[in-house]
């Protein structure tokens, strides 16, 4: 890695930086294009993306996956089982191509604090059972973060945490230059400790702490220099993205558009609702776990005919650190601009209480306002796949996004919810049809029905507006 940074100082050069996204799909609202001399190209992100980080998983991998079961203390899952937690870790693997799960053990530890997370005596086995197991090229320690060296030195083969694991999937879900910009910047702390270790590794050697030729740094300064330079980078292009996503929230607020956040834990089946809610053919919902590393935006229309915007956003997981999260602020902004969340949860799930609370922490830790998160509509999905599903919880809605069923309550309960958070009425008004009022509320609000009386020249219509327009529309048409 080390000598790759010095080959890559020219990409982290921190000039000027600009962002462009020329992406566009029907029924998914993008970044638009800006002036010609306000861009990032392509070439610079590929750069930035496809050669920052040798892959933290490159080529194929046969994995013996540890999980640490903590017995108690701050650190126990208590709404979990150490079995449903190793069948997550599985489910990481799996999702990876080319990765494979060779074997697998649950291991007991009083010390999960500790640098080597076991005592003595478990780590002890733990090593024996690795070096026999035949095939292992990498280890997957289902924890949030470790470091790896003094493990690979003992197994003598590569060694993950969660966040690497993680880290990785999002690398290879990564398609936009908003999803590479910030899978780039949650990796540079992998990039910091891979450096500590090698600098380490070289001045056992003698060599880590020696002046590079003409330079006055240590190759350690240099490196570490490197890595801010690059850093300022990508963190300079995602503030582009922020100034570009207010913009595009901007328009959507003078188009007054409800906005509803669709969030939930990875793989609940929120892309899947989104298709069913809005038909965007578009939309191509994937089993697999954090399919969707984007916020795309989809129009649908409830049954008053008002049109919202639903917001599908990147899915949740336990045990991340925050930075990986913060990584994703820059997405994440949006939700807290909504007008309503919707908290999909996959009820078929053995972790579905789990899974919810590790939402709802995310979501506080996120600072969402208390107006959002004291009104969100909790959807139950995947019953189909339950037995004789009964509610457990009060107001939770119950649903199967693939089926089609419970949509039309779904949709009435969201109505009554955005009415609520908007500010939004149901009005009944008398319309002159010789002036340009009905055309006026087609526009400006959202008409319902008409009743016209062709006699009189006039209608009786039915709309719902916000207060602000009604407000223009009483001074406009009824000088008041």
């Amino acid at each position: 890695m080390l000598s790759a940074f010095r080959n890559r100082n020219k990409a982290c050069d921190t000039g000027n930086l600009k962002i462009r996204d020329d992406d566009h799909t029907p029924g998914h609202e993008s970044l638009g294009r800006d002036e010609e001399d306000d861009y990032i190209d392509d070439s610079e992100i590929d750069e930035l993306f496809q050669h920052q980080i040798p892959m933290v998983g490159e080529g194929d991998h046969r994995i013996f996956i540890v999980h640490p079961d903590v017995k108690w203390g701050s650190r126990k899952q208590y709404l979990t089982t150490a079995n449903l937690m190793m069948a997550e870790a599985v489910g990481l693997v799996n999702t990876l191509h080319n990765w494979s799960v060779i074997d697998k053990i649950i291991l007991s530890t009083k010390t999960p604090e500790k640098k080597m997370i076991f005592g003595k005596g478990n780590f002890q086995t733990l090593t024996e059972r690795i070096r026999r197991t035949p095939g292992v090229t990498a280890v997957f320690v289902n924890v949030e973060r470790l470091s790896p060296k003094e493990f690979e030195e003992a197994w003598g083969v590569k060694v993950f945490d969660r966040y690497s694991v993680v880290l990785h999937i999002f690398r290879c879900n990564a398609r936009t230059k908003e999803a590479k910009l910030q899978v780039s910047l949650a990796e540079i702390p992998l990039l910091r400790s891979r450096l500590r270790n090698e600098v380490a590794n070289l001045d056992q050697q003698g060599g880590g702490s020696r002046y590079i030729m003409g330079s006055g740094e240590t190759l350690m300064e240099v490196q570490q220099r490197v890595l801010q330079e690059r850093e300022l980078k990508i963190c300079s292009a995602l503030q582009h993205l922020r100034r570009k996503r207010h913009l595009l929230r901007s328009q959507r607020k003078n188009r007054d558009f409800p906005i509803i956040s669709v969030m939930g834990y990875t793989n609940c089946g929120k892309t899947t609702l989104i298709k069913a809610l809005t038909g965007d053919a578009a939309l191509q919902p994937r089993d697999q776990l954090f399919a969707t590393l984007d916020v795309t935006v989809h129009a649908g229309t409830l049954p008053s005919h008002m049109t919202v915007l639903y917001v599908d956003t990147i899915g949740f997981l336990s045990q991340l650190p925050h930075r990986l999260i913060d990584s994703f602020s820059a997405t994440l902004d949006d939700v807290t601009h909504s007008d309503l969340i919707v908290h999909v949860r996959d009820i078929s799930h053995p972790e579905t209480v789990n899974q919810k609370e590790n939402v709802l922490n995310v979501l506080r830790n996120l600072q969402i306002p208390d107006r959002l998160l004291s009104s969100i509509v909790e959807v139950h999905n995947k019953i189909d796949l339950v037995d004789s599903y009964e509610p457990s919880e009060p107001n939770s809605l119950p649903i199967s996004a693939l089926r089609g069923q419970g949509l039309e309550e779904l949709k009435i309960v969201v109505e009554e919810a955005i009415m609520r958070s908007t500010g939004k009425q149901a009005l009944t008004l008398p319309v002159d049809l010789s002036s340009s009022q009905l055309s006026w509320l087609y526009k400006e609000a959202t008409v319902q029905e008409v009743d016209v009386n062709p006699d009189e020249g006039s209608a009786v219509v039915k709309v719902i507006i916000s207060a602000a327009a009604y407000g223009r529309y009483r001074k406009m048409f009824l000088g008041s």
